[in-house]
C-alpha cells in the first residue's frame, strides 16, 4: 500500500508540476512570435490565406459567470485583433471574413487529453462576404485538404458571443444581392411571445392585402390552435437581424429574430427562427423552429404568405402557381430538408384569394426529375371572378397589379395575355380542387366547381373539370401541352339540364320556365393564349334551349353584346317566349361556321347563317326572320351582322338576299338538325316531351336543303 501511495503521490505531483510549468509558459510567453505558425497551419486547413494582423496575447481573468470552486481562480484569456480570412482571387471584394477582435478562454487542464475546451467565445464586429458568380464558382466552398485520419483532438465550444455582425451576400447566379445586420437583444424574448406577436403582425398585413376576410379566417383557426414548432421550456430568442437588398430584380427588406449561436450546435436543441421578409409586393412571414440546423435538419414553423397575385412567387419558391388576386394564406409548413432532395409540407393552411376562401394541404417534394407538388384544396365559396386571371379575362388594372405586361389590343374581346408554359415544365403536379359554392354576382350563380389537376412534363390535365350549374352539370376534359410549340389545346364538354329558372333568377318571363339548356363541344386547337387558341379551333359546338325567353335587357345583363343588338333590332326592347333554340356549328382554322343556328318563336323563326372568324374575330352573318303563318312580325326585312366581336355592326339590308340564298325562306335550309336530336334529353317529369324536338322533326323533315354560299 506505501508503494502504491508513492506512484500515485509521484503522478499527482507530475500534473501538478506540468500545470505549473504550462501556466508559466501561458504567462510570460511572447504569443506574437507564433502568429505566422498559427497562419500558416490554418491556411493550410481552409485552403485560404488566414491571419492575425493585429496583437496576440494573453490575459488572465476569473469567471464570474462560472460556479463552484474553478470561478475564484484566473483563467487565461486570449485576444487576437484584426484577424482576416481572404476570398478567391476572382471575387470583387479581397476579404472573405474579417473581425475586430477574438476573446477566447481556453481550458488548461483540458489539454492533457487532447481536448480543446473553449468555456467562452467573443466576436468584436465580425464581417462576412459571400459571392457566387454566373458560372457557379462560390466563395463559401473552401478547398479542403483531403485527410482521412481521425484527429486525436477534440474540440468543445462553451459560450459564443458577438456585438454585431454584417453579413453581405452578392450572388450573380441567382441575381440576389443582400446585406443582413445581426445584433444580440437587450433580453432574451420568449418563445411564445414572438409566436403570438408575429402571428398578429402577418393576421394585420393579411387583412392589407386581401381584405377584412383574410384576416377573418386566419384567425378563425385559433379555436383549435396547433403547436408551432418543437420549442422547450428554455427556448428563447436572443438576437435580432434586419436585411436589405434585391431578390431577382425587386426590392428585398426584412426583419426577424433568432437563438443563440450555441444552439446552432446541438443537434437535440430546436433552434428558434422568426422572419418577416418583402420581395416585391410579396410578404412572407415565419415563426418556429429548425432542429440540427447546421446540417439542415427539419423545419416547423407557422408560415403567411400574402401578395397581388400567386404567380409572383414562383422566383422565390420554384412552385409553379396561376395568376390570381390579391391572396393572403397562413399555414403550418414542416420540412425535411436534405441536400439530395427535400420535403415541404403546407398543413391546413387557410385564407383569401380574392373574394373566395382557400384552404388545403399541399405537398411539395424535390430531388426527382423535376420537383412535384401534390394535396387536395377546397373553397366553401368561390367567386366566379376570381377565376378570370386564369386565362387573362381580368381588367387591366388587374393585370397591371398582378405584374402582367401584356396589353389587350383595344380593338380585341379574347384575351391574349399569354400563358406561362415555360414554367410548366419546371415541376409536375397532382392536385384536386373542389368549390362547394360559386358565385357570379346575383345574375348567374353557379353551384360548385371540381377538378383534378395533372401536370407532366409541360402538359396540363384537368380531367375532369366539372361544374354544378343552375340544377344541371356541365363536365369537360381539358389538355394543355405546354410542351409543344405553339401550345395544343383540346377541349371536350358536355353540358346537361341547365335549368333556365336557375341560370337566370331574376329574370321574370324564366322564373315559371321548364326549360332546359343541353350543349356539348368537341374542340382541338394550338396557340399560347385564349385569343390564340380559338383563332385555330378545329372540331364542333351545339347547343339547345327549350321553353324559355329572351329579351334585349337580359342579353344585355349577361354581357352577350353582339346577341344584345340583334334582338334590340328583331323585337325591340319586348320580352319574347322562344320555344326552341339551337346551334350547330362547325370550326375550321378558327372559322365558326353555322350549319345551323334558328330559334323559334310563336311569331316567327329566325334562321342566322355565316361565319364567326375567332383568329381575326370578324363578324359575317345573316339573320332571317321568317313570319308564322298570317301573323304580323314587326321585322320581316333580313339583318346582317359585321364588324367585330368587340364592335359589332348590325344593320337592315337595303333589298330582299336573293343573290345570297333565296330558297332560305323555306325551313329546309337547315343542313343538319338530326346532329342535334341528340341533345334532347328528356326533362325532369315531362315524359319526354321537348319542344326543340318538334323543331328539329320539322327541319329534318323538310323537302329543300339550300346552303348559304361563303364570300
Amino acid at each position: 500500500m506505501q508503494r502504491r501511495g508513492k506512484v500515485l503521490s509521484w503522478i499527482a505531483g507530475g500534473v501538478l508540476a506540468l500545470l505549473a510549468a504550462l501556466l508559466i509558459v501561458v504567462a510570460t510567453f511572447d504569443w506574437n512570435r507564433v502568429k505566422p505558425f498559427i497562419a500558416d497551419k490554418v491556411s493550410q486547413a481552409i485552403g485560404r490565406p488566414f491571419a492575425i494582423n493585429g496583437e496576440l496575447g494573453v490575459d488572465w481573468r476569473r469567471d464570474r459567470n462560472g460556479r463552484g470552486p474553478g470561478s475564484w481562480l484566473p483563467w487565461p484569456e486570449f485576444t487576437a485583433r484584426d484577424i482576416s480570412i481572404a476570398n478567391p482571387d476572382w471575387t470583387a471584394q479581397p476579404q472573405f471574413a474579417h473581425l475586430d477582435a477574438l476573446h477566447f478562454r481556453l481550458s488548461l487542464p483540458a489539454l492533457l487529453a487532447h481536448r480543446i475546451e473553449v468555456p467562452t467565445l467573443q466576436l468584436v464586429r465580425p464581417t462576412v462576404d459571400l459571392e457566387r458568380d454566373k458560372s457557379g464558382r462560390a466563395s463559401w466552398e473552401f478547398a479542403l485538404p483531403a485527410n482521412t485520419a481521425p484527429s486525436v483532438w477534440k474540440l468543445q465550444l462553451g459560450t459564443i458571443g458577438f456585438d454585431q455582425g454584417v453579413i453581405t451576400l452578392d450572388d450573380a447566379a441567382s441575381r440576389v444581392k443582400l446585406k443582413l445586420v445581426v445584433e444580440p437583444l437587450q433580453a432574451a424574448i420568449p418563445y411564445a411571445q414572438i409566436v403570438a406577436q408575429q402571428s398578429s403582425e402577418a393576421r394585420e398585413q393579411a387583412g392589407r392585402t386581401a381584405g377584412a376576410a383574410a384576416t377573418k379566417v386566419m384567425a378563425g383557426g385559433d379555436a383549435t390552435p396547433e403547436r408551432i414548432g418543437q420549442p422547450t421550456a428554455s427556448t428563447a430568442y436572443q438576437f435580432g437581424w434586419t436585411a436589405n437588398g434585391s431578390y431577382q430584380g425587386s426590392p428585398l427588406r426584412g426583419k426577424g429574430r433568432t437563438g443563440a449561436v450555441l444552439a446552432l450546435q446541438d443537434a437535440s436543441l430546436p433552434f428558434p427562427l422568426q422572419a418577416d421578409l418583402r420581395i416585391g409586393d410579396n410578404r412572407i412571414a415565419l415563426v418556429g423552429t429548425l432542429t440540427d440546423p447546421l446540417h439542415l435538419g427539419a423545419l416547423d414553423v407557422r408560415l403567411w404568405l400574402s401578395g397581388s397575385s400567386m404567380a409572383r412567387l414562383y422566383p422565390i419558391t420554384g412552385v409553379t402557381l396561376p395568376d390570381t388576386p390579391p391572396y393572403a394564406t397562413e399555414g403550418h409548413l414542416k420540412a425535411e430538408l436534405h441536400r439530395g432532395g427535400s420535403r415541404y409540407s403546407y398543413q391546413n393552411f387557410r385564407g383569401r384569394v380574392g373574394g373566395s376562401d382557400l384552404a388545403g394541404n399541399l405537398l411539395f417534394v424535390t430531388g426527382g426529375a423535376r420537383p412535384k407538388l401534390s394535396g387536395e384544396l377546397h373553397s366553401k365559396l368561390l367567386q366566379f371572378a376570381d377565376l378570370a386571371p386564369l386565362i387573362g379575362a381580368d381588367s387591366s388594372t388587374h393585370k397591371a397589379q398582378r405584374g402582367d405586361a401584356t396589353p389587350q389590343p383595344a380593338d380585341k374581346l379574347l384575351p391574349v395575355e399569354p400563358f406561362r408554359t415555360d414554367r410548366w415544365q419546371a415541376m409536375d403536379a397532382d392536385v384536386t380542387f373542389a368549390g362547394a359554392r360559386i358565385v357570379r354576382g346575383e345574375a348567374l350563380p353557379i353551384d360548385s366547381l371540381s377538378t383534378h389537376l395533372v401536370m407532366d412534363n409541360g402538359a396540363l390535365h384537368l380531367d375532369p373539370l366539372s361544374f354544378g350549374l343552375a340544377g344541371g352539370t356541365v363536365r369537360s376534359n381539358v389538355t394543355l401541352d405546354g410542351s409543344r410549340t405553339p401550345m395544343r389545346g383540346v377541349l371536350k364538354l358536355d353540358a346537361r339540364h341547365l335549368k333556365l329558372k336557375q341560370l337566370f333568377p331574376t329574370f321574370e318571363p324564366m322564373r315559371t320556365s321548364f326549360g332546359e339548356i343541353n350543349g356539348h363541344a368537341a374542340l382541338d386547337a394550338q396557340g399560347n393564349s385564349v385569343a390564340a387558341l380559338l383563332g385555330s379551333a378545329n372540331g364542333e359546338l351545339k347547343l339547345l334551349m327549350n321553353d324559355g325567353a329572351i329579351s334585349k335587357t337580359l342579353l344585355e345583363t349577361a354581357g352577350l353584346n353582339v346577341a344584345n343588338i340583334v334582338i334590340g333590332k328583331l323585337f325591340g326592347d319586348k320580352t319574347v317566349p322562344i320555344n326552341c333554340a339551337a346551334t350547330d356549328m362547325a370550326a375550321t382554322d378558327g372559322l365558326f361556321d353555322m350549319r345551323l343556328f334558328v330559334f323559334d318563336t310563336d311569331d316567327a323563326v329566325v334562321n342566322v347563317t355565316g361565319t364567326v372568324n375567332f383568329a381575326s374575330e370578324k363578324l359575317d352573318l345573316d339573320v332571317k326572320p321568317h313570319t308564322k303563318g298570317l301573323r304580323v312580325f314587326s321585322l320581316r326585312s333580313p339583318l346582317y351582322v359585321h364588324g367585330t366581336l368587340k364592335n359589332p355592326d348590325v344593320g337592315v339590308h337595303a333589298g330582299p338576299l336573293l343573290a345570297r340564298g333565296a330558297g332560305a325562306v323555306a325551313l329546309g335550309t337547315v343542313a343538319a338538325p338530326a346532329a342535334l336530336l341528340a341533345l334532347i334529353a328528356p326533362s325532369h317529369g315531362d315524359g319526354g316531351d321537348n319542344t326543340c324536338r318538334k323543331v328539329l322533326q320539322q327541319l329534318r323533315g323538310a323537302d329543300t336543303t339550300q346552303t348559304r354560299p361563303h364570300r
